[in-house]
């Protein structure tokens, strides 16, 4: 089974300098595509198992059979553990409130924390609660010297990101420890859609939208309490992620060195280190080596396997004419390889799955259906990228990580690159039957054209019929939407000119 992890807090973090957030790409209202793709998605799971559906709402019995099938439903983490209609769809939303302290956590202390005080970890804290004072002194709540467009934050952002990095570990609790024991809930793979992203932040500087690393700490939660040492990362985002990268290679720096020491005779430490492997497919030509900076171009460049301890390989984004091509040539080719490159660092760091564990960063943003103003070179994948890419990551990590599988959303901003990226990647996490190629006829663009109309709250019901679609399981993504998404918050705050981000709205 799959399970969906969705956390109301996400959308606490709010812009507040002003009402006009226009040019404000990164906001908590996005999370409302992704469930519309999540809705969108189980309600085609339903046809194809054959499950009748009931748009009147949920089946109590169903819904209490599918809790008691689920020990996480007994987390006292989470406020609310719901279902999908039918037991027979292998999917699950679970309602999370789990939520952490990130000046107490060690996961987040290991990724973020500093040996001499978290002087990060405190500041950012500092810095949220004192926002909206700053602000209404007409300053920005932004450190001088940080980006202004790109980064903001509110009093309820700590909650936010605390509630994030809890429903990342709470995912990750859930999957390692169903695949470890007679577990009732046979969950190995989770979607974790949170916002705000992460993988720009690296030990101690936020950047673009990122001011946390879910990915890291849920990597380092994984390796401090379930013992998990070897980590797979892939990055399907539009945009590099320099910040994982950058934390990736400063753990496998100090495994490395400890293997060192060991290796000349010093004692080794009671467990194992920490081994990751990132791996990351994007556009070189934007954020962050759009201004052309060498430093961030050349890290997004990088090959490297093995040496220095060292396992990082990144793959740049093409071009492509035609579906053929893209297929045949560049996912084949160039984009496989990251999946090739992570089964050699398994191979060469050794041979116990019960110790591996791969992370997705999922973002939609290279999408097809993105912003132009956000791909801005023309550097795209088709939708169905995300359901194939997805399916190959499932079955990479049955065979060298016993299953086990935590997507975490990244970036995406556009509603119909959200609800289709979405939709596409849930789908790829489910082994259902039939011709899994078939159900890429899920999301054309018709139809992402339709569900994008949910993206707007309208009184009354939405029509999405048309004389030449079948409108039923449209008509049913509607009454799952409205069972998942919570009121969505309103925007608010005082005047202060800050200048647009520089991912968004800005030529060359």
């Amino acid at each position: 089974s799959v399970a969906v992890f969705l956390q109301d807090a996400c959308l606490q973090h709010r812009y507040i300098r002003e009402r006009d957030i226009s040019n404000i790409v990164e906001r908590p209202e996005r999370l409302r595509a992704v469930k519309i793709g999540i809705s969108a998605a189980i309600s085609r799971l339903e046809e194809l198992y054959g499950v009748a559906s009931n748009d009147d709402g949920i089946d109590p019995d169903a819904l209490a059979d599918a809790i008691a099938r689920m020990d996480i439903a007994s987390s006292a983490k989470s406020k609310r553990v719901t279902a999908a209609l039918s037991p027979a769809i292998p999917v699950r939303i679970v309602q999370s409130a789990a939520t952490l302290d990130i000046l107490h956590h060690p996961a987040v202390k290991y990724i973020h924390g500093d040996i001499e005080g978290d002087v990060y970890l405190e500041k950012l804290l500092h810095l949220s609660k004192t926002s909206a004072d700053k602000i209404a002194e007409g300053e920005s709540e932004i450190p001088e010297g940080l980006s202004q467009g790109d980064l903001y934050l509110c009093p309820t952002s700590l909650d936010a990101i605390q509630g994030a990095l809890g429903t990342v570990c709470e995912a990750i609790d859930t999957v390692v420890e169903a695949s470890r024991s007679t577990f009732v809930s046979d969950v190995r793979r989770a979607f974790v859609a949170i916002r705000p992203p992460g993988h720009h932040c690296g030990e101690d500087t936020p950047s673009g939208f990122c001011f946390v690393n879910n990915v890291a700490v849920g990597a380092a939660h994984a390796h401090l309490k379930h013992g998990i040492n070897r980590v797979v990362i892939l990055d399907i985002d539009l945009h590099h992620g320099n910040g994982t990268q950058s934390i990736v290679w400063q753990i496998n720096e100090e495994a490395y060195r400890e293997k060192l020491e060991h290796e000349a005779g010093s004692p080794g430490k009671d467990k194992p280190s920490l081994q990751v492997y990132y791996g990351s497919v994007h556009d070189i030509l934007s954020y962050p080596c759009e201004d052309g900076k060498a430093e961030l171009i050349q890290a997004a460049s990088i090959s490297i396997h093995g040496p220095h301890g060292q396992h990082i390989e990144n793959v740049h984004l093409e071009p492509y004419e035609s579906e053929e091509q893209f297929w045949d040539v560049l996912y084949r080719g160039a984009y496989s390889r990251l999946l090739r490159k992570g089964q050699e660092f398994l191979e060469r760091t050794g041979s116990d799955t019960d110790d591996t564990m791969v992370f997705l960063s999922a973002g939609f943003d290279a999408s097809e259906h993105e912003y132009s103003s956000m791909s801005r070179h023309n550097r795209r994948v088709p939708t169905s990228f995300y359901h194939r890419f997805t399916r190959d990551v499932c079955v990479f990590a049955e065979k060298w990580a016993g299953g086990r599988v935590v997507s975490v959303l990244e970036g995406g901003y556009s509603d119909k690159a959200l609800l289709s990226g979405a939709m596409a990647h849930l789908v790829g996490m489910v082994d259902g039957p039939g011709d899994p190629l078939s159900r890429e006829m899920w999301w054309t663009s018709e139809i992402v054209e339709k569900l994008s109309k949910l993206t707007k709250r309208r009184r009354g019901k939405v029509s999405l019929s048309s004389s030449a679609t079948p409108t039923a399981w449209l008509e049913r993504s509607m009454a799952l939407l409205a069972w998942i998404d919570p009121t969505a918050p309103t925007s608010s705050g005082r005047h202060a000119y800050i200048p647009p981000s520089g991912r968004t709205l800005r030529s060359r």
